[in-house]
């Protein structure tokens, strides 16, 4: 009796110490920052004998959700990747009802979201897409530039080496001596400036590629796959991915220093 009495005291000691562990990594390194790359949609709807543009809708409806459960758990921005320069190479057909999409879904969901104080941010090519996106995108900007619950960065005709690009273009536009440049330099030239890179990239669908996202901003990023279809993301896979970030180090190319 009294060996499991001491079993199930050092049981509960382990418990405990997990929990303090578990506590401690959330207040060491807080998560601000998650990007998504938003994969599945396609998948989804073939599954269930849909037209792609069908598991497109859906993930918006995700989209939604997900931005509502990180506001809840306290993160302070969200990178989604909505549209990427390479997508303009699907079925014509795909890429039109992708644009439509993306327009009804900023007219129809504006108000809310600036109602729940989110504030919205475009990152990519802005001036390849429509007038009438291009208007929409920056009267959605503007509304909400004020809100603070959470930050929405809609990464939409959006690459990361088409960023890098235009980084490079501007500077050179701005005679910027080369002896000059710098990390702080390039990062003031992104799409992303002043925002922090991501704590943690988030990939559904099970694919393990980072498909030009954030190539620069995600040097240091914690990756967290899962084979959850982006139209299936819910509460509870965002838990799960912040937990995964929880147990891990982030050293960021440096050694763990001993404790004394």
């Amino acid at each position: 009796m009294t060996k499991m009495q001491q079993l199930f005291s050092s049981i509960k000691g382990k418990e405990k110490n997990l929990a303090q562990t578990s506590l401690v990594a959330s207040e060491e390194q807080p998560v601000r920052h998650i990007a998504i790359i938003m994969d599945g949609n396609g998948r989804w709807a073939t599954k269930r004998h849909l037209p792609r543009l069908a598991g497109h809708k859906a993930g918006v409806t995700a989209l939604r959700r997900v931005v509502e459960c990180a506001a809840d758990e306290n993160i302070q921005m969200l990178s989604v990747y909505a549209f990427s320069t390479e997508n303009w190479g699907r079925p014509q057909p795909e890429v039109e009802g992708l644009m439509r999409l993306f327009w009804e879904t900023i007219r129809s969901d504006l108000e809310k979201l600036h109602r729940d104080g989110v504030r919205l941010r475009h990152l990519g090519r802005l001036y390849d897409l429509s007038p009438d996106i291009q208007k929409a995108v920056r009267e959605s900007v503007e509304l909400t530039k004020d809100n603070t619950r959470i930050g929405l960065n809609v990464c939409f005709n959006y690459g990361g080496r088409a960023e890098l690009v235009d980084a490079v273009r501007q500077i050179i536009a701005d005679g910027r001596d080369p002896e000059t440049i710098s990390e702080e330099m390039i990062s003031s030239y992104l799409y992303t400036r002043d925002l922090p890179d991501p704590d943690m990239v988030i990939r559904t669908a099970g694919e393990m590629r980072v498909s030009n996202f954030l190539l620069w901003q995600s040097a240091y990023s914690e990756y967290y796959a899962t084979s959850t279809l982006w139209p299936d993301f819910g509460h509870e896979d965002l838990l799960a991915a912040l937990e995964s970030f929880n147990q891990r180090r982030r050293r960021f190319g440096r050694l763990d220093v001993p404790s004394k």
